[in-house]
């Protein structure tokens, strides 16, 4: 059961506060939100890092309601060194709460050990006065995350107030991302609805799988058009995976083209991941506009502007 929450308060010495926007669920599940897995938010409970209404709680099981206040006691990460670095950065839109980027094929998103430079944290840090502090000074302003080789649109918050409003949109799946992606062979239906678990692999920790008690993973898919052995499709994810459409279009035996890691040995060989998030949409958290952003993807996609643009043409959230 998922539990839907507002966020008292996020981010101080490590502790997290919050309240249910519904009437009741497991502790466990309700600790859960963006940044903590429900598996990691049960060893919390039990290791006794978290309280209800001033108490330490230390079942997973334990029934909680919407007047209870919960506390998530966080031991806090050791930060890493990043630093500012004047890289491009194509800035589709930004004001005093937010910023869209139009992050290249290439670009980590952030750092992480033994990759410090050369991300889009290190160009936001340079290019704006002003970012969350959410997750960190290597997480700073990011919202959401695209793999390194996924070019397209992502979601930038210049404060934490902005960044805990659109993290819920995302957790409560009122934020709209979609993407363009060239997959390997026809598809056997248009549309489609692709739901299955995901997790790590049990044959390589370094991947992703369908796995049996995997996390809820939700693609949904549409076909714009065909070519030889090739198929462009509008992708939908209703929830935000690591890898999750590549993933997913492997577990039905259409991985993306150029994709090293989850593709056949047998697919053509293309210059870069054909995989990029063309679409989104989401409300303002100051303004309370619903807004939509669209951006079609670079020369090197290989697939005519016609049909690109076509669907981008189509102003819907479905």
């Amino acid at each position: 059961m998922l539990c839907p929450i507002d966020f008292v308060s996020k981010g101080g010495k490590g502790l997290n506060v919050l309240k249910l926007t519904e009437k009741e669920g497991r502790l466990d599940a309700c600790c859960k939100y963006e940044d903590l897995s429900r598996s990691r938010a049960a060893k919390l409970i039990m290791e006794g890092k978290v309280r209800v209404n001033g108490l330490v709680v230390t079942k997973p099981s334990h029934p909680v309601t919407s007047e209870d206040i919960i506390e998530i006691s966080l031991p806090e990460r050791a930060s890493l060194e990043v630093l500012p670095e004047n890289l491009p950065l194509d800035i589709l839109f930004q004001d005093e709460c937010l910023a869209v980027i139009n992050k290249p094929s290439g670009m980590v998103t952030h750092p992480a050990a033994g990759n410090l430079s050369g991300t889009l944290v290190n160009a936001l840090l340079y290019h704006m006065e002003n970012l969350s502090s959410v997750g960190g000074r290597e997480r700073a302003g990011i919202v959401h995350r695209l793999d390194k080789d996924t070019s397209g649109l992502i979601l930038v918050a210049k404060n934490d107030k902005a960044h805990l409003a659109l993290s819920r949109q995302l957790y409560l799946r009122k934020m709209n991302k979609r993407y363009f992606a060239l997959v390997f062979g026809s598809m056997k239906e248009s549309a489609g609805r692709i739901d299955a678990p995901i997790g790590r692999s049990p044959k390589d920790r370094k991947k992703m799988a369908v796995v049996e008690g995997g996390r809820n993973a939700v693609t949904l898919y549409r076909e714009v058009a065909t070519f030889p052995n090739k198929s462009l499709l509008d992708i939908r994810i209703l929830t935000g995976r690591t890898h999750q459409i590549r993933v997913h279009m492997a577990h039905i035996h259409r991985p993306v083209l150029g994709d090293s890691v989850y593709g056949f040995a047998s697919m053509p060989a293309v210059p870069r991941l054909m995989l990029h998030a063309w679409r989104l949409s989401f409300t303002h958290p100051q303004t309370k506009e619903r807004l939509t952003f669209i951006c079609p993807p670079p020369d090197n996609f290989l697939v005519p502007d016609g049909y690109i643009k076509a669907r981008s043409q189509e102003e819907t959230d479905e």
